[in-house]
């Protein structure tokens, strides 16, 4: 459907996917953070233009999905990495805990309302994924879904890996393109940036008494995310899993990905038929030679 960009924090398409395998700490030869910026700098500079393409080519929508644990780094990275993004061209939802009307409607359907329109680029900031994640690690939020029937704990999460897979081709076959994001952030790394929360007032706000009792679940949450990401990280959505320790690299090796999938699209500007252009010739005619307004 889509060229896959290759990188060596791809998640494989055959299932196989082990999250020891992926670093959390960028390589040792790490450039300088000036360095990263500037390249992070350049990337945002060549995103924009790429964008403008995207938007006018009016062929294609891009989901770009991030999900991480708390600290992880996703609104940061959505700020720096899109941020020379025209917003006529760009919308970001974030999902938060459901709503009764929400809980009304299948796991997709609160996602599936904020899909991207053609030429636009969509950006999740947590997403369906959720129902895969948090409540799996936490199943008793089943019991307020409503759903038909018993709840079959040791079959539910198979059959919404597959409702994933089914719904991510979907939107694929007709023009999606699909990036998820996981930020792979260490244990270690959580604790310093949830102490400089706490050390920091002007960071007080974004702390939440929450986020140590999802600390202490740690190895659960590290067990859903290998199982969600390894079902579901195919050809027509793959799952990219970036070192997050720090984030000078992992919003550069984010904003490269989104880069290089853009410009395997091969877009241009749309054409311009024949008889368009000769109307545009005598517009121009028009305007050279009209007289200015007083």
């Amino acid at each position: 459907m889509f060229a896959t960009i290759e990188s060596p924090y791809l998640v494989p398409f055959d299932g196989n996917f082990q999250r020891t395998d992926f670093p959390t700490r960028p390589p040792d030869d790490l450039p300088k953070k000036k360095k990263l910026k500037n390249r992070l700098n350049a990337c945002v500079e060549e995103m924009a233009e790429l964008q403008r393409v995207f938007y006018a080519h009016d062929r294609y929508a891009l989901l770009l999905i991030f999900q991480a644990m708390d600290a992880g780094g996703k609104d940061s990275t959505i700020r720096a990495v899109m941020s020379g993004i025209n917003p006529a061209g760009c919308q970001v939802f974030s999902f938060k805990q459901p709503s009764a009307e929400v809980l009304d409607h299948d796991f997709l359907w609160r996602s599936s309302k904020r899909l991207p329109e053609r030429g636009r680029i969509g950006i999740f900031n947590r997403s369906y994924y959720e129902e895969v994640l948090v409540a799996r690690v936490h199943p008793e939020v089943l019991e307020g879904q409503q759903l038909p029937g018993p709840v079959d704990r040791d079959t539910i999460w198979e059959e919404r890996y597959e409702s994933i897979r089914d719904h991510e081709k979907h939107l694929a076959r007709n023009g999606t393109v699909i990036l998820k994001f996981w930020l792979n952030v260490s244990p270690q790394e959580q604790r310093e940036r949830f102490l400089s929360r706490l050390n920091e007032p002007e960071k007080y706000w974004k702390f939440a008494t929450a986020d140590m009792k999802e600390r202490r679940l740690w190895p659960r949450y590290m067990e859903a995310y290998e199982d969600a990401l390894g079902a579901t990280s195919k050809s027509w959505a793959p799952w990219y899993a970036i070192p997050a320790d720090s984030k000078p690299y992992m919003r550069l090796t984010v904003g490269e990905i989104i880069v290089d999938t853009l410009k395997s699209l091969k877009l241009r500007y749309p054409d311009v038929k024949k008889e368009e252009k000769a109307h545009f010739d005598e517009m121009r005619r028009i305007l050279m030679e009209d007289k200015p307004i007083s």
